[in-house]
C-alpha cells in the first residue's frame, strides 16, 4: 500500500466530512484510497495529465482527485493555484518554465508539506548536459503555429470529411484507410490518428454492399482492417440501439449474423493482404500506435517503389 505524507490518502466520504484533515484514512469503506493531485502548467496541461495518469494507473486501489490548472503564466494566476493547494494539500506536478513562478510554487509546497516535482526538469537537464546548450523559457513552445501544427489541422479536416465512407473518390489521398464492420472503433481511431497528423479515412463494411472499388487500386494509402469478437460487437451495438431507443430485434445485433459479417471482413482483408488488427481488448491509443508502426513500414516500401 502506498503511503502519503501527512495523510494525503483519503476516502471520498472522509473528504466530504473533513476536507482539510491531515488524519490518514485508508478508505476501508469502499476499498479505495484517494489523494489530491495538483497539475500546474503554463501551457495546456496535456503533458502533465498524460504523465500523471500513466503513473497513477500503476497503483492498484489508489485514485487521484485531479486539480488541473492550465495557462498559469502570471503571479495573479498562480495565487489561485496556491490557495487551492493550501486548502487541499497533495502531490504537485508542474511544468512552469518561468523560474520565479516555479520558486513561489515550491515555497508553498514546502510550507504545506506537499511533495512536488517539475516534470520537465530532469529532461531539460539531460538535454542540456548532452547538447551543451541551455533551454529558453518559452511557455507553450510545443503548441506554436508551425508547419507540424497546420499539418495536424489539415489531417483533422480531411478525416472528418472522409468519415464513414464519404468522398470515396479521394481515398488514395489518405495516409491511412480503416476498413471494418460497424462498431470496430473506426471513427475514434481515425480522429486520434488525425491528431497525430495522419490523413485518415474510414470505410464501413455493410452486408450486401460492396466496398468502394478504389480500395482495389489504392497504392499510397495504407489500408488496415479492424475486427473484434462477435460478442464485443453485439454488446456495443446493443448499447447503441438502447441509447437510440430503437428495436433490437434485428440482424444488426444477432450473434450469428454479426459473426458472419466479421468472417466476411476477415476474408476480404486476407484476399487483399491488408494488415488486420483485433480491437477487442485494445484501447484506441494502442490500436493507433500499431497503425502508426504499420504506416512507417508501408511508407518506406512505397518510397522504395
Amino acid at each position: 500500500m502506498v503511503t502519503f505524507p501527512q495523510g494525503l490518502a483519503l476516502d471520498l466520504r472522509a473528504q466530504a466530512n473533513y476536507p482539510h484533515s491531515s488524519t490518514p484514512y485508508t478508505g476501508a469503506c469502499v476499498g479505495r484510497s484517494y489523494f489530491h493531485l495538483h497539475l500546474v502548467s503554463d501551457s495546456t496541461g496535456e503533458t502533465l495529465i498524460t504523465v500523471a495518469r500513466a503513473a497513477v494507473a500503476q497503483y492498484e486501489g489508489i485514485a487521484a482527485i485531479e486539480h488541473v490548472y492550465p495557462l498559469v503564466r502570471s503571479h495573479t494566476q498562480l495565487a489561485r493555484v496556491l490557495s487551492e493547494i493550501e486548502n487541499a494539500p497533495g502531490i504537485v506536478l508542474y511544468t512552469l518554465v518561468e523560474q520565479d513562478l516555479a520558486e513561489r510554487l515550491e515555497e508553498v509546497c514546502r510550507a504545506t508539506s506537499s511533495p512536488h516535482l517539475s516534470v520537465l526538469a530532469p529532461v531539460h537537464q539531460l538535454l542540456s548536459s548532452y547538447l551543451g546548450a541551455h533551454s529558453t523559457a518559452r511557455p507553450g513552445a510545443q503548441h506554436m503555429l508551425n508547419a507540424e501544427y497546420f499539418k495536424r489541422i489539415d489531417a483533422m479536416n480531411f478525416t472528418l470529411l472522409h468519415d464513414d465512407g464519404h468522398l470515396p473518390q479521394d481515398l488514395d489521398e489518405a495516409d491511412v484507410i480503416l476498413v471494418g464492420v460497424s462498431r470496430t472503433s473506426k471513427t475514434p481511431t481515425a480522429i486520434y490518428l488525425a491528431n497525430r497528423g495522419m490523413r485518415t479515412a474510414n470505410i464501413p463494411l455493410v452486408p450486401g454492399v460492396p466496398p468502394p472499388s478504389i480500395l482495389e487500386t489504392a497504392r499510397k494509402a495504407l489500408i488496415v482492417g479492424l475486427v473484434a469478437t462477435p460478442e464485443r460487437i453485439v454488446q456495443i451495438r446493443q448499447n447503441r440501439l438502447l441509447s437510440l431507443k430503437a428495436d433490437d430485434d434485428t440482424a444488426y445485433v444477432n450473434r450469428d449474423a454479426v459473426a458472419e459479417e466479421i468472417a466476411a471482413s476477415r476474408r476480404l482483408f486476407a484476399r487483399h493482404n491488408w494488415p488486420m488488427i483485433d480491437v477487442t481488448r485494445r484501447s484506441i491509443e494502442e490500436t493507433a500506435a500499431a497503425i502508426i508502426e504499420l504506416h512507417r513500414d508501408h511508407r518506406l516500401r512505397f518510397i522504395a517503389e
